[in-house]
C-alpha cells in the first residue's frame, strides 16, 4: 500500500491551553504522537495521544491527550483524560472495554518515572506496560494500582496491545526489545492470557 500525507498535514496539533509544545527547557521533544483512533456510534472519531501537560514538574507532565473529529480531517483538541504526575511521557495508548470498565494501556520507560512516583512507590522503576481505568470511555481515567501490567528493567513488554479472541477471552501481546542478557531481540511475544480480578485489576497468566 502507498500512503501520502494529506495536503493539510498536520491535521491537528497540541493545544497550548492544555499541552506542552516544543520547549527544550522542559523536555527533549514535543510529545504529540502515537494516536489511537476509534469510532463511536454517534458518528464521531476520537484519538488518544501521547502528550505532555503544560504545567507541573517537568518529569511528571506525561498525559494522554484527547481529540475528536466527525470526518478524520477537521479535529478538535480536548483536555487530557487523566491527571499528570507519575511519568514524563506515556506512549502507545490503547483503550478497550472489559467487564464494564474501560482500560487505557500505555507504555513508559524506567527513565520516565517522575521523582514523585519514585518517592511514593516501593518497587524499583521498570520499563513496560501500565494501565488506567475509567467508568466512561472518554474518562476521567485513574490508576487502579501502582504496579505495571508487565514491566522489567530490559523493556521486554513494550508497545503492547490487548487482543480479544473469538472465544471472548483477552490476551496480551507486546514488542520484546531486549533479551535477558541485554541483546536486542526485536520480536513480538507469544500472546499471554489476561485475567480480570473482581476489583478490576488485570493480571497476566504466564
Amino acid at each position: 500500500m502507498k500512503w501520502d500525507k494529506h495536503p493539510h498535514n498536520p491535521l491537528f496539533e497540541a493545544d497550548p491551553r492544555w499541552y506542552e509544545t516544543l520547549d527544550f527547557n522542559q523536555w527533549r521533544d514535543e510529545s504529540w504522537r502515537d494516536p489511537f483512533v476509534f469510532h463511536l456510534d454517534d458518528g464521531m472519531y476520537h484519538a488518544f495521544m501521547c502528550a505532555r501537560a503544560n504545567d507541573g514538574p517537568s518529569d511528571g507532565r506525561g498525559v494522554i491527550a484527547l481529540a475528536q473529529s466527525a470526518d478524520l480531517l477537521d479535529w478538535e483538541v480536548l483536555s487530557p483524560v487523566m491527571t499528570p504526575g507519575d511519568f514524563s511521557q506515556m506512549e502507545v495508548p490503547q483503550v478497550c472495554e472489559i467487564g464494564g470498565r474501560y482500560y487505557l494501556l500505555f507504555c513508559t520507560s524506567k527513565a520516565d518515572f517522575s521523582a514523585a512516583r519514585r518517592t511514593r512507590i516501593a518497587q524499583p522503576a521498570v520499563t513496560g506496560t501500565h494501565y488506567l481505568v475509567a467508568d466512561q470511555l472518554l474518562g476521567p481515567y485513574h490508576y487502579l494500582a501502582d504496579e505495571f501490567l508487565a514491566g522489567d528493567t530490559l523493556g521486554s513488554h513494550y508497545a503492547s496491545k490487548l487482543i480479544q479472541a473469538a472465544t471472548g477471552h483477552w490476551h496480551f501481546v507486546a514488542f520484546r526489545n531486549m533479551t535477558e542478557d541485554g541483546r536486542f531481540a526485536g520480536e513480538i511475544i507469544d500472546p499471554l492470557p489476561v485475567r480480570v480480578e473482581r476489583n478490576g485489576r488485570l493480571l497476566l497468566q504466564r
